[in-house]
């Protein structure tokens, strides 16, 4: 049987923070969508490059410019 949690419990699960640390900043990664845009040579046509990239307040300034 499933254990009832008190609002105490659920309160203090919602109030932590959850995810990955940076190990030099120790702050929490916030995931952003990078995207480039690239021409291709023979065909002269453009794609789009899309990643995901994790930004924290060490590497902010590299991924956003």
């Amino acid at each position: 049987m499933a254990k009832k949690k008190s609002f105490a419990d659920k309160v203090a699960a919602a109030t932590t923070e959850q995810g990955r640390h940076c190990p030099e900043c120790g702050d929490l990664y916030e995931y952003v969508q990078h995207v480039s845009s690239v021409q291709n040579e023979s065909s002269k046509s453009w794609k789009f490059n899309q990643k995901v990239v994790a930004v924290c307040k060490c590497n902010r300034s590299d991924v956003l410019g």
